[in-house]
């Protein structure tokens, strides 16, 4: 472990953890000692609103200071994920932000694009860095940053061009999933491989309000099977997996918890709080995080201690297992001050 020194906004918090409780909870045995902090996603702006010096910080001085954000605000795992790292792609103009990325429209693209080393296809020096920093008690969850429904659509084939390949070219629709399958299962059988990751994790966001981007079968078809390799991967090293996922995925809950994923992130009030989802799945799989960003963003501090209080009422004690954030990420509209106001709400409580 590496101490690292710096100024921060507001108190360092201190309290006595463990990535062992962390596991209680993903795993839904025994009794953790204290209620676990999770949070998928802090933005570059808010972790600078508290430690000022990430705003300028570049190299191994960030990944220092990237660690000693959630160490110095009471977390037993610090999330990180880094982007595949494909060769320099050449994107197709269009006057659509969702094909604005689009670098596959044939096969003849495919075969052509600067693909990542399958053998070796992600960075692992930040977790390295990461990994050297944290005490002992502390672990990483890790994974890839962008999942493999939004490589698709956001980074190689868009919306708009998944959606015609679909029905005009589905061997290239097979032929790109195929290739991110292999991506990213091998990617994450290196995390699962490393003593300082305790855990792992996929960010990819699948739906909107009301349903799925894709259409069910086709998740199940191209998408799901991945997952499966995924949480396989953490398995095999006796490790839980975690899905990050937006949207309104009622259609499809059932076959995530078939794919192996120990636990579920991001969740909406106005699409299924989080204790609905516990009550009807939580014995299944695990939620983590769920308070409302707005709500968290604009209560004040009275409003906001309640509203954190009947959550953490709903979702834990009592032999549920849950662990606190927010149901999607930490912005750059996040007043520091009030996401400090739910860890001190949150601190202390026990089953």
């Amino acid at each position: 472990m590496t101490t690292v020194a710096t100024k921060t906004v507001g108190p360092r918090i201190e309290r006595e953890t463990d990535f062992g409780d962390f596991l209680k909870v993903l795993r839904r045995e025994g009794t953790p000692r204290y209620l676990p902090f999770y949070e998928h996603f802090a933005s570059g702006g808010f972790m600078a609103s508290r430690i000022p010096e990430m705003a300028e910080a570049k190299g191994r001085r960030h990944w220092e200071l990237y660690a000693e954000f959630y160490l110095g605000l009471g977390y037993d795992c610090i999330p990180l994920e880094i982007p595949l790292r494909f060769g320099k792609i050449e994107r197709k103009p269009s006057e659509f932000q969702s094909e604005s990325g689009v670098c596959i429209e044939s096969m003849e693209d495919f075969e052509r694009l600067p693909w990542p080393d399958e053998d070796s296809p992600l960075d692992l020096e930040p977790f390295e860095i990461v990994g050297e920093v944290i005490p002992d008690h502390v672990k990483i969850v890790g994974g890839v940053c962008g999942g493999p429904y939004e490589a698709a659509t956001l980074s190689l084939l868009g919306v708009m061009g998944l959606s015609f390949a679909l029905a005009d070219n589905p061997e290239l629709v097979a032929a790109v999933f195929g290739k991110l399958r292999t991506l990213y299962a091998n990617a994450n059988r290196a995390l699962s491989a490393m003593d300082c990751i305790g855990a792992t994790r996929q960010g990819d966001d699948l739906g909107f309000k009301t349903g799925t981007f894709m259409p069910p079968a086709m998740l199940r078809e191209h998408v799901f099977p991945i997952y499966a390799d995924l949480a396989e991967a953490a398995h095999a090293r006796g490790k839980p997996f975690i899905l990050h996922s937006c949207g309104n995925l009622e259609e499809v809950y059932e076959d995530l918890i078939a794919c192996g994923i120990d636990a579920k992130h991001s969740f909406e009030d106005q699409i299924t709080p989080v204790w609905e989802f516990q009550t009807r799945y939580g014995d299944r799989i695990t939620p983590i995080g769920g308070l409302d960003v707005d709500t968290v963003c604009r209560s004040d501090e009275q409003s906001l201690r309640a509203y954190t209080r009947g959550v953490v009422e709903k979702c834990w004690g009592g032999g549920k297992y849950w662990a606190l954030g927010t149901g999607n990420s930490l912005t750059n509209y996040t007043p520091l001050e009030n996401y400090l106001i739910v860890l001190d709400e949150a601190i202390g409580v026990t089953q």
